[in-house]
């Protein structure tokens, strides 16, 4: 029999203890369980050294998808607010699972984000996050985003309501159309050229109408 490689074995040991560490933590009374973690993320979310934020943040996003309540919406929302692009992707997968099977849930943290407004970063991915689900109030919910003072985030809801094929957000973008703020879009071949608002506002529509054609 062959001899066990020893860091095989470290990683096995480790992930047997990570699996059993995770089920008795989940086993916390509710209460006590949100507020361990929504602490925990605001902890992480202070670290000066990013990858140890980013170590914790990613798994507490698969921590807080699995707990009941808005207060764990909230708390990913945070998590998906932040700079680097693998905290959002486990933030944005969670929030997905999250809408999959408690949609009322997710949809009453995006309209708090929504209301809040600080969240920029968060509430340029929250759109997409939408748009996987594609629930019927989907629309009406992004299209909230459309009056954001950040002009990034109002930009993000323009591309996920075409995303999202539902004609009747052309109402809603109507009002945009000769916005002149700039934006940054990628061109054919991949690169970034400036544009405005307007622009993309009318190439939205046009693929909008296409979708009635």
């Amino acid at each position: 029999m062959p001899t066990p490689n020893p860091t095989l074995t470290a990683i096995f040991d480790a992930e047997r203890t990570l699996r059993a560490e995770e089920r008795a933590l989940l086993k916390t009374a509710p209460a006590e369980l949100q507020a361990l973690l929504r602490t925990a993320v605001e902890e992480a979310k202070a670290l000066a050294d990013r990858r140890e934020a980013t170590l914790r943040l990613e798994r507490l996003a698969d921590l807080c998808a699995q707990v009941l309540g808005s207060e764990m919406v909230d708390a990913l929302i945070a998590i998906l607010d932040d700079d680097e692009a693998s905290v959002r992707v486990q933030a944005a997968e969670a929030l997905v699972d999250v809408g999959f099977e408690r949609y009322a849930e997710l949809a009453r943290g995006f309209e708090r984000a929504a209301a809040d407004g600080r969240r920029t970063t968060a509430l340029q991915e929250l759109p997409w996050v939408l748009v996987e689900i594609a629930e019927p109030s989907a629309r009406g919910l992004i299209a909230r985003l459309l009056a954001h003072p950040d002009v990034e985030v109002v930009a993000s809801a323009v591309e996920a309501l075409a995303e999202l094929g539902d004609a009747a957000a052309i109402a809603d973008l109507e009002p945009l159309r000769d916005d002149e703020r700039p934006i940054e879009l990628d061109d054919e071949d991949g690169d970034e050229a400036l544009a405005t608002l307007g622009d993309l506002v009318e190439e939205s529509i046009a693929a909008l109408q296409g979708e009635q054609d």
